[in-house]
């Protein structure tokens, strides 16, 4: 994170730009190692999982946080919903550290840390603006959601499989889709570009866990 912030104060972004990219990474930064205190703590305790439960919260905390991003409380409520997601993420962890150890935990948080560089370096160095994958990322994320949920009840294999794959295409889009934003004007407000890319950062790592499971198995 800090490799990130230091490419961007030695770019020609402008002040405005080059501020809110710092806070974000910052903020981003934190919020990480919040939600990884709040997982251990949900392994430290053996918390259950929760299933599609989990999401009550989401919402609550997602929607506060939106409602008070330009106010103190709006960093309150970022870390109320990162540290929920960490928490959650708890027993997930427990599971894959009974089954396979944590070298498939290591090596799904390597391949988050590589993607979020690599797709933020790209969009830094290149400027490009990613404006007209709104719809398409978008649409995807939706669709992904809504697919995860239906297979709560299925419980099909193969569409598991496709769903990881959508939820990692789709949330590398759009953290490639976020840091374009901040660069050509479309986002001034660093918590919600805070929460956006930790939620990519959070679906990212959850699907290598699954898709690096699946692999083992």
């Amino acid at each position: 994170m800090a490799d990130l912030q230091n490419a961007v104060t030695s770019t020609t972004l402008s002040p405005e730009v080059s501020k809110v990219l710092r806070n974000t990474y910052a903020l981003l930064a934190m919020t990480i190692l919040f939600s990884a205190l709040t997982a251990g703590i949900a392994m430290a305790v053996n918390a259950p999982y929760l299933g599609l439960w989990t999401l009550l919260p989401y919402f609550l905390f997602l929607w506060l946080t939106e409602k008070n991003k330009n106010s103190g409380m709006g960093l309150v409520w970022v870390f109320a919903l990162t540290g929920w997601l960490g928490f959650t993420l708890g027993p997930i962890l427990s599971y894959y550290l009974k089954t396979s150890g944590s070298e498939l935990i290591f090596t799904a948080l390597g391949g988050t840390a590589l993607i979020f560089f690599a797709c933020s370096a790209y969009v830094l160095t290149t400027r490009k603006n990613l404006n007209f994958m709104t719809g398409f990322l978008m649409t995807g994320m939706i669709v992904a959601f809504v697919a995860a949920i239906a297979n709560v009840f299925l419980q099909i294999q193969g569409l598991s499989l496709v769903i990881s794959c959508m939820f990692l295409v789709v949330a590398s889009g759009l953290i490639m889709w976020q840091t374009s934003q901040i660069i050509h004007g479309g986002e001034r407000n660093y918590i919600s570009a805070t929460v956006l890319l930790y939620v990519m950062l959070f679906n990212i790592f959850s699907s290598l866990l699954h898709l690096i499971g699946m692999s083992e198995d």
